[in-house]
């Protein structure tokens, strides 16, 4: 029922047609939903409609009880991340934050996902312990050597992987469920959003702290660096979903407004970008270093035509933002296929090496990922398509990268022998 609801929250008949035919299922399934459509005015007015005859009700309460699940993760993912001090790991040899930062992020996500959500069962708990178990004795019981192309790239995919495990646990591993990958897609938009304020704000204390000791001669700076900063990297992802989850209204109205800003901004920066490329001294067929970013950039630009595909349903000016979109795509297959001919002329001229290959896959997928949503965007400004056909192509290809990643971090360094 939440998902039929969601699905036609603009489509008052048909609402009106499920509340009549099983009021008790409706009321239940909008009240799940409701801090993530409330910005719909059919949501408000549904709202007003089911609470009008209801007695006031205390608020807060569950708001409150979910902190100490908070604090608790928190705790639990910050005594991780100090390891290689708690035993006195040299983090310079064994790398240790290179190999399992990711891993410890995702991990504090995921339980108190399963926390939160009270879905504490031993067959569900096993599970996600095997799925980071497994990927955290594989990653450690590698060699560390910082001139291993393989194994930096093993190191550089595992927290992608670990992100996909993540949205298995966030979706409750309904994977033949589109709509609640779909959903994911949103959550991941709303993440990047309010977790890149709670960063900012996070970077301010640290600054006002710093000179606020400083200012009494008292340097605080080891200390901070060494114990406050690591956990506040691996405590922010966790405080960031617990604001969405419990004061939805605000990604709600943040997500839609940088979504809308950014991709405009992104699409002429990149056609002034297009414009002045071949008058540059540098170019990605011959710099190494250029190409790298690069393809920096692509990735970037697809994960930002991604993000803002899933908010446009939030957003006011919907046509506007489809055409940019539209554009977007283009522009971004064009500086694709640029990167894709500089990776071939490469392999050609200096031969097959991990990270050759590991672009090129990249590259490949994404490109063909950019396709897929060109065509659909084109057939949602020109054919009158919903946009949820969009979001269906990019929820589908998800597992593509899923597959991957799996390939790159157990297989590659076996393949080039850890080279």
């Amino acid at each position: 029922m939440k998902q039929i609801i969601k699905k036609n929250i603009n489509h008052p008949e048909i609402l009106e047609k499920l509340y009549r035919e099983n009021k008790e299922a409706f009321i239940s399934g909008f009240e799940n939903i409701y801090p993530e459509i409330e910005k719909y005015e059919a949501a408000w007015f549904w709202k007003v409609r089911l609470d009008y005859d209801k007695p006031p009700t205390r608020i807060g309460r569950s708001r409150q009880s979910d902190i100490p699940i908070l604090v608790a993760v928190c705790i639990i993912a910050s005594v991780i991340a100090e390891i290689p001090k708690i035993f006195s790991i040299s983090e310079t040899d064994f790398h240790f934050y290179e190999k399992n930062l990711g891993l410890i992020v995702f991990f504090g996500l995921s339980l108190y996902e399963i926390l939160i959500n009270r879905t504490i069962r031993t067959n569900r708990i096993i599970l996600l312990l095997s799925l980071f178990l497994i990927p955290a004795l594989y990653i450690n019981f590698l060699p560390s050597d910082a001139l291993s192309h393989s194994l930096n790239l093993a190191y550089l995919h595992l927290p992608l992987l670990m992100w996909c495990v993540y949205g298995l646990v966030h979706i409750n591993f309904s994977i033949k469920d589109k709509r609640k990958v779909v959903d994911y897609i949103k959550y991941n938009g709303d993440l990047a959003a309010i977790g890149s304020l709670i960063v900012i704000a996070g970077m301010v204390l640290t600054g006002f702290t710093i000179a606020l000791f400083g200012a009494i001669d008292i340097h605080v700076e080891n200390f901070y660096g060494n114990y406050v900063v690591i956990a506040g990297i691996v405590s922010a992802p966790v405080v960031t979903a617990f604001i969405i989850k419990k004061y939805p209204a605000i990604a709600n109205r943040i997500a839609p407004v940088i979504a809308s800003i950014f991709s405009p901004l992104v699409l002429v920066i990149l056609l002034i970008y297009l414009a002045v490329l071949p008058f540059s001294s540098r170019d990605p067929y011959n710099d190494r270093e250029f190409l790298l970013v690069f393809n920096l950039m692509l990735i970037g630009v697809t994960g930002i035509i991604v993000f803002s595909v899933s908010e446009i349903p939030r957003t006011k000016r919907k046509q506007f933002s489809k055409i940019v979109l539209f554009i977007l795509s283009i522009v971004t297959i064009i500086i694709n296929l640029i990167a894709l001919s500089a990776i071939f002329y490469r392999l050609g001229e200096y031969g097959i090496s991990p990270n050759k290959i590991a672009v090129l896959g990249s590259n490949i997928l994404i490109f063909i990922n950019l396709l897929l949503i060109m065509i659909d965007l084109y057939r949602v400004n020109f054919r009158n398509e919903g946009i949820e056909k969009v979001e269906l192509t990019i929820s589908r290809y998800l597992p593509v990268y899923m597959a991957w990643t799996v390939i790159v971090v157990f297989a590659f360094p076996a393949v080039f022998s850890l080279a």
